[in-house]
């Protein structure tokens, strides 16, 4: 979901993976990823009063940030800093403008495939999915079949990783 402020477009988590665990919002600044005037408000948790939080959901956008790292936050409440990674990774899709019976059959195949593979996952509408991968999970089935839509122009996918995180 998203929402603008003035020129400012802020990328929400509606239901952030860990909200159980969260307590307190940040965002992170998300033109040194390509995405001018767009901020992602993220779900932390607060570690101490150094600044220092756990991150309890999973970027839509922010690249080289993943669910339960541990990241560093400015006075203002922007991440300044992966502190230290968790070890999880995020792979993200974005399912292509197709009609209205295209995208509800492309999100029904991959609900599945994510419900199959047990591991937690964030919707961001209905065409943009974030997935949590964490060490030793198996993600092979998800990536077989997002590779086999993208052949087919049906949604791009990648991992959030791919570029560090910066300010």
């Amino acid at each position: 979901m998203t929402f603008e402020v003035d020129p400012i477009k802020f990328i929400v988590h509606d239901e952030p993976a860990l909200r159980g665990e969260s307590n307190y919002i940040a965002r992170v600044d998300l033109a040194p990823f390509g995405f001018e005037d767009q901020v992602e408000q993220v779900w932390l948790r607060r570690m101490a009063d150094d600044g220092e939080a756990v991150v309890c959901c999973i970027p839509f956008r922010a690249c080289g940030l993943a669910l339960r790292d541990m990241v560093r936050l400015s006075a203002e409440s922007t991440v300044i800093e992966l502190v230290r990674p968790s070890g999880s990774r995020a792979l993200r899709a974005l399912i292509a403008e197709l009609d209205v019976e295209g995208i509800r059959r492309v999100n029904a195949e991959v609900q599945a495939r994510i419900s199959q593979s047990g591991l937690l996952f964030e919707w961001s509408g209905d065409r943009h999915v974030a997935i949590d991968v964490p060490p030793g999970a198996d993600a092979e089935a998800i990536m077989d079949y997002f590779d086999a839509e993208e052949a087919a122009d049906r949604l791009s996918w990648e991992w959030s990783d791919v570029v560090r995180f910066r300010i």
